[in-house]
């Protein structure tokens, strides 16, 4: 099989709507996940912590799915083969945003389980890569643009 770009788009694509459907069926399901985490676990989350677990997973939805629905919006305009557009920017911008904010979610709910803060660790290298990306991409932007102004 010859892997091509429209092989890696459409597989990215793929990976974007499983994300989804697991990140759905997480929030679907997540007062009984918590139930069954806090039993299996023994961080001594009993009790107390349930509610804390929720909101966190609850919170942090939110900025997950949005980050999915972004990565598919630029899927979308790389398949068209609008690449080194504003508008790709503005997305990786937004991305990078989101990985932020669910670090700032973990980082807080770190304060009653410790794991969070290497979830928060682990968001906050991920803005910082796809802050880089972004950078990247808008120099591309204006190479483009200088480019397309040359005779």
């Amino acid at each position: 099989m010859n892997w091509s770009s429209k092989s890696s788009i459409w597989l990215s694509r793929l990976c974007v709507v499983v994300f989804g459907l697991v990140a759905l069926a997480i929030l679907v399901s997540a007062p009984w996940l918590v139930k069954g985490f806090v039993q299996f676990s023994r961080a001594g989350l009993e009790n107390k912590a349930e509610g804390l677990l929720l909101a966190t997973i609850y919170t942090g939805g939110v900025p997950a799915v949005y980050i999915l629905w972004l990565l598919w919006r630029l899927l979308d305009n790389i398949r068209a083969g609008k690449v080194f557009i504003p508008q790709n920017v503005q997305l990786l911008r937004r991305i990078s945003w989101g990985c932020i904010a669910g670090a700032l979610i973990c980082l807080a709910s770190g304060l009653y389980y410790v794991l969070f803060f290497v979830i928060a660790a682990c968001a906050a290298f991920m803005a910082l890569i796809v802050r880089v990306v972004k950078n990247v991409f808008q120099q591309a932007v204006l190479l483009q643009e200088d480019a397309d102004y040359t005779i």
